[in-house]
């Protein structure tokens, strides 16, 4: 079984990086309420990636974009996304976006945050996307593709455990560990970025291989 495309998952969604946002999104929630944001976040998250994993390669096809020239751009999306990572920032997102300024007022209002900005942009968002999407591909098999979408489920409960154990996370690890573990990550995606890229401009420029 190939575990790469669960670990560039959980290294470009990260929850871990994300608890400090949610805990400051949940602020003055209830416990119902925080439990309902985990796990609509999480479920959504799920979903995201089962729907790149079962629709991303007909989309393509919509519009007539090849998996080569996807992978390439696919790739530098990674690698701008593990950059942000390895300056302690969320993968998929910087702190100070619109979704996130927005995230905040829905969170004074009461409203639920779990959609916008926790699962989108800040635990997947386009380089998640486009990493299934490239994966999705390369399952031959229903049982290889079924795999990628039970990473999806992975992902959903890393999620859910990291969320519901925010505080005492946040407590033991505190803002320097997990700028640690987000920096590590961030490099072990820079490495599969330079993979997934190198993989889609041999595939357009066949005469690199020689």
């Amino acid at each position: 079984m190939d575990f790469k495309p669960l670990i560039t998952l959980l290294a470009i969604v990260n929850p871990l990086a994300i608890v400090p946002f949610f805990i400051h999104y949940t602020q003055g929630f209830s416990r119902a309420q925080r439990r309902r944001t985990i796990w609509t976040a999480s479920f959504s998250a799920f979903v995201v990636i089962a729907t790149s994993a079962l629709a991303g390669l007909k989309i393509l096809e919509f519009f007539s974009i090849s998996l080569a020239s996807f992978q390439v751009g696919g790739g530098m999306l990674l690698l701008i996304s593990s950059l942000n990572m390895l300056n302690a920032q969320p993968a998929e997102a910087k702190p100070h976006t619109n979704e996130m300024e927005e995230g905040a007022e829905k969170a004074a209002m009461g409203a639920s945050i779990a959609v916008v900005p926790l699962t989108i942009p800040l635990l997947t968002g386009p380089a998640t996307m486009s990493t299934v999407v490239i994966y999705a591909e390369k399952a031959k098999t229903f049982w290889q593709l079924s795999t990628l979408v039970g990473y999806g489920i992975v992902i959903g409960i890393a999620t859910a455990l990291c969320f519901a154990l925010a505080q005492p996370i946040a407590r033991v690890l505190g803002k320097t560990g997990i700028n640690v573990m987000t920096r590590l990550m961030g490099l072990i995606l820079a490495a599969l970025a330079v993979e997934v890229m190198a993989d889609g401009l041999l595939k357009l420029f066949p005469a690199l291989s020689r």
